[in-house]
């Protein structure tokens, strides 16, 4: 019997021990904080009940370290604000200031078919190439070949081949075919809707204003062609949305676009650009401006 007792009271000595541990545990893991119940859900409660506020203990976790970081640690790249034109690159200089340089090794390109011909009949490897040497040579670097390649352009696509002579007869002819060819490229692209509004407005007016047919297709067009920067003249290099996929097709595009240059400074202003398609110049600025503003 006294085995018995001795036995229960080592079981019961164990379970004292295993308890207080337990306690002594969970003690560890909180902290005490005396905070006041400034709450707004202890006062609204107090409000309620009608009771004072009152401070009371309150056993808060301990919250783990958490590693500061600054959101503004990273300042935005200037050069994201910067266009620069074709065969340029944006670069940060000595002075943490964004500047366009002409880019420096173009990609090789083993592929003929992205062989370029130049405006001086020339087979270059790549489109890169061509505004690569442009830019030297409107830098002055001394990788520029001379001073003709100062306006060298993309003629088209391709190794040079021969192109017949445009006729004197095909060249007078050759303004009414390029309006008719400008009206139906912007009558397609009305009908698959890849016209802004306004350019949609012009086109649907020119549908039934028969006076605005050609004029409205040839301003959409300049006013297209003169990307950045919107200097109101299209370059030769601007040019070759147009130049370049009527070659193949139109052997006097060429020489038409050339001749629209009547000053010969290698951009074609509006009015340039209309005495080229006989079309009413007062017309074509006004409606140019109109397009501009907007």
């Amino acid at each position: 019997m006294k085995i018995q007792f001795f036995i229960l009271a080592i079981v019961l000595a164990i379970l004292v021990t295993d308890s207080l541990a337990e306690k002594t545990r969970k003690h560890k893991k909180y902290r005490r904080h005396r905070v006041s119940t400034t709450s707004t859900e202890l006062n609204l409660d107090n409000e309620l009940n009608d009771e004072p506020v009152r401070d009371m203990d309150v056993e808060i976790p301990e919250e783990p370290e958490t590693e500061i970081t600054d959101n503004n640690a990273f300042s935005a790249d200037p050069c994201l604000k910067v266009h620069c034109g074709a065969g340029r690159i944006c670069e940060i200089d000595e002075d943490d200031e964004p500047q366009c340089i002409c880019i420096p090794d173009c990609p090789i390109e083993v592929d003929s078919r992205r062989k370029v011909c130049s405006n001086h009949n020339e087979t270059w490897t790549s489109d890169c190439a061509i505004y690569q040497q442009r830019c030297w040579c409107s830098t002055g670097d001394k990788r520029c070949k001379g001073e003709e390649y100062r306006h060298i352009h993309i003629e088209y696509y391709g190794v040079c081949r021969d192109m017949p002579e445009c006729t004197k007869e095909e060249m007078a002819d050759f303004p009414r075919r390029m309006r008719d060819w400008l009206f139906n490229v912007m009558r397609d692209l009305a009908d698959r809707r890849e016209l802004t509004p306004h350019y949609l407005k012009m086109e649907r007016e020119a549908e039934t204003n028969l006076t605005r047919r050609w004029t409205n297709a040839a301003i959409w067009k300049w006013c297209d062609l003169d990307g950045q920067p919107h200097d109101r003249s299209v370059s030769r290099h601007e040019l070759f949305p147009i130049r370049a996929p009527l070659m193949s097709l139109e052997h006097c595009i060429a020489p038409f676009l050339n001749a629209c240059d009547t000053d010969d400074d290698h951009r074609i202003t509006l009015k340039e650009w209309g005495s080229c398609l006989e079309l009413d110049e007062d017309e074509l600025e006004d409606k140019c401006d109109e397009i501009t503003e907007e």
